[in-house]
């Protein structure tokens, strides 16, 4: 399992259309399973309601776990996403 932590540094933190196309991206991604990870609970990326019921605004620091295949490349791709979610 490969990890990293990143922090969300959009204004208006994890809405409906960038939680839409994260989990396009992370689907894409398949075979890697990609979850991510709050203080208080873990859900599977590939889901856009599962990343809505984080409740991510600016500020939150979540972490991102792959397993299988290319991990390194698919944890790099995700946090790439979020680095640069400007909405």
């Amino acid at each position: 399992m490969t990890s990293q932590k990143v922090t969300i540094t959009a204004p208006n933190g994890m809405h409906a259309r960038p939680a839409g196309e994260l989990a396009k991206l992370v689907k894409g991604l398949a075979p890697v399973r990609i979850t991510f990870r709050t203080a208080a609970k873990e859900v599977n990326a590939a889901s856009m309601l599962a990343l809505l019921s984080l409740g991510l605004k600016c500020g939150t620091e979540i972490e991102i776990c792959a397993e299988g295949g290319d991990e390194a490349a698919a944890v790099k791709a995700v946090a790439a996403f979020i680095a640069n979610m400007s909405e």
